[in-house]
């Protein structure tokens, strides 16, 4: 139902309630009959076309964007104006009809009728008032999520870019060192390199991929930096198989990886080892990724160098406070990061909308 029909329903509903109160009280109190009722029914409809008609002075006049000290002598002084009209009618419309078995008129209950309709009109402006506040704040808070969520998708679209570069310059360093020295590695290295750029390719498009994806991905850019560090690297993976289809943000583990051979063991004369170890645990992805080497705490806090930023700036666009992210020196020799995102695919509320 739209707005439009909705109000005259709330508006026929409204002053029908009344005319049926007003036919209690007065069979309550014993003066009712039928002119009675027809001055009720014309009062009613008056309450109807009134209302309506303030209704669309209060639009042309833009009294709903008024601040409350502005707003509320024009409310209360517009229902009175209208009460005593309310009034008026009702007395007026009395007095036409014949045999009209009502009470004589008199100044003190005139006042009271008008303090009764003025109440009426000034519920029917504070329920008025109400309902286009909350439609108001909704469609606010609608355009809030979108352009929230716009700027978020920009967001990750920008970190996401930023990994493109980063990636290439690495591994086509890589082929160049292999091209004089062994052709033939060097070849199966752009094999490599081929199906890696193909999945970063993909992950513009996408939010999230399979993690199976993402490990073939890791697979191949561990096997292609394998072949440049010879035996300064070796990696181990280990992986849950209920947990290969849980869907997770794309080149994510590899850039750890790569961070953890770039600023681990590349470090390291005799090389060292990365192991990648991924179970469910309680509904939730664990991804623990170890590398040789150290990092020192103000590279951690200043999140530069290592991933850090952009990683913990992804999770959080996607999954908010569901997922977590941490890195540290596990011992003398290892670092320690560790990824725990929401396995059932439960993302950031205000991001999806």
């Amino acid at each position: 139902m739209n707005m439009k029909k909705a109000y005259w329903l709330c508006q026929l509903t409204g002053w029908s309630v009344f005319g049926l109160v007003n036919i209690f009280f007065s069979i309550t109190f014993g003066y009712f009959s039928w002119q009675h009722a027809i001055v009720i029914i014309y009062q009613s409809f008056a309450g109807i076309c009134l209302t309506h008609l303030f209704k669309v002075f209060i639009k042309k006049n833009n009294w709903l964007s008024l601040p409350l000290k502005n707003i509320v002598p024009r409310i209360l002084i517009t229902n009175i104006l209208i009460g005593m009209i309310l009034s008026f009618i009702f007395y007026a419309v009395n007095s036409g009809i014949n045999n009209y078995n009502f009470p004589n008129f008199k100044t003190s209950i005139f006042f009271v009728d008008i303090f009764r309709l003025t109440s009426t009109i000034l519920l029917w402006t504070l329920i008025y008032f109400a309902v286009n506040y909350f439609e108001n704040y909704k469609q606010v808070q609608i355009e809030s999520l979108i352009w929230e969520a716009a700027v978020k998708d920009f967001e990750l679209k920008t970190l996401k870019s930023q990994l493109n570069p980063h990636f290439m310059f690495n591994a086509l360093n890589s082929i160049r060192a292999l091209i004089d020295l062994d052709p033939k590695n060097a070849q199966t290295a752009v094999t490599k390199l081929s199906n890696i750029l193909r999945y970063s390719l993909k992950m513009e498009r996408i939010e999230t991929v399979p993690l199976s994806e993402e490990m073939q991905a890791v697979s191949d850019y561990l096997a292609l930096e394998s072949i440049r560090f010879e035996e300064r690297l070796r990696y181990k993976i280990e992986i849950d198989p209920k947990s290969v289809s849980i869907e997770i943000p794309p080149m994510m583990i590899q850039t750890l990886v790569e961070n953890g051979i770039k600023h681990g063991i590349s470090k390291i004369t005799a090389g060292g080892c990365i192991n990648i170890k991924i179970e469910l645990i309680d509904s939730s992805l664990h991804i623990l990724i170890r590398n040789s080497g150290q990092i020192n705490n103000g590279a951690i806090q200043n999140a530069t160098g290592f991933g850090i930023s952009n990683t913990k700036h992804r999770l959080h666009l996607l999954y908010g406070e569901k997922a977590s992210f941490s890195i540290n020196n596990e011992s003398p020799k290892e670092v320690l990061a560790k990824l725990v995102i929401p396995a059932g695919g439960t993302k950031n509320e205000s991001f999806n909308n």
